[in-house]
């Protein structure tokens, strides 16, 4: 069976559907993430001040984060919920539109969550080491963001993400891309 071929014509209502949805669903996190509960009067201990490209282990506390629960059965589909959840946290860090060809940095790292939604541990697995500023950057926004969506199916869960860095700051997850020129 061969695949059918996708209108390449910006024009197309199949990208302009896509990209609808990419921004409702940014949306919706937004105003998710606006909804959420106050705090619990205790913070989480915080994890050991660490290098950018060291693991973290133990919980992270930030003072953003989600009271509310992820379906997700899978690794693969709590990433989405993930995603989400940082674009609704930073919606003015996101790079609009298509990334271009030459990225700054990219960056693929595990972000191992606990079952209240917790960051317990993050994992380079391709780190930019030629921007160590990005790779700071990239795991404070992520524990900031902490609690993350609780993944109630699976009790907790380790999810892969690629972070597209653009020379601005601004990012794009692979997961929620709008695509490269």
């Amino acid at each position: 069976m061969t695949k059918p071929e996708m209108p390449s014509s910006p024009s197309s209502p199949a990208p302009r559907r896509f990209w609808l949805v990419a921004l409702l669903s940014a949306a919706a996190a937004a105003v998710v993430s606006a909804c959420k509960t106050a705090p619990d009067a205790t913070p989480a201990p915080a994890g050991p001040a660490t290098a950018p490209d060291s693991p973290v282990i133990g919980p992270i506390a930030g003072p953003k984060g989600s009271a509310r629960s992820s379906g997700a059965a899978t690794p693969r589909a709590y990433r989405e919920d993930g995603a989400t959840h940082i674009y609704g946290l930073n919606s003015d860090r996101i790079y609009k539109g298509r990334m271009p060809p030459l990225l700054y940095a990219v960056g693929v790292l595990n972000v191992e969550i606990d079952r209240a939604g917790r960051v317990t541990r993050l994992d380079w697995m391709r780190a930019p080491k030629h921007a160590p500023e990005v790779m700071a950057e990239i795991a404070k926004m992520i524990q900031e963001a902490s609690p993350f969506p609780a993944p109630a199916r699976m009790g907790k869960v380790v999810y892969t993400d690629t972070w597209l860095w653009h020379k601005s700051g601004k990012f794009q997850l692979d997961t929620l891309t709008e695509g490269q020129d």
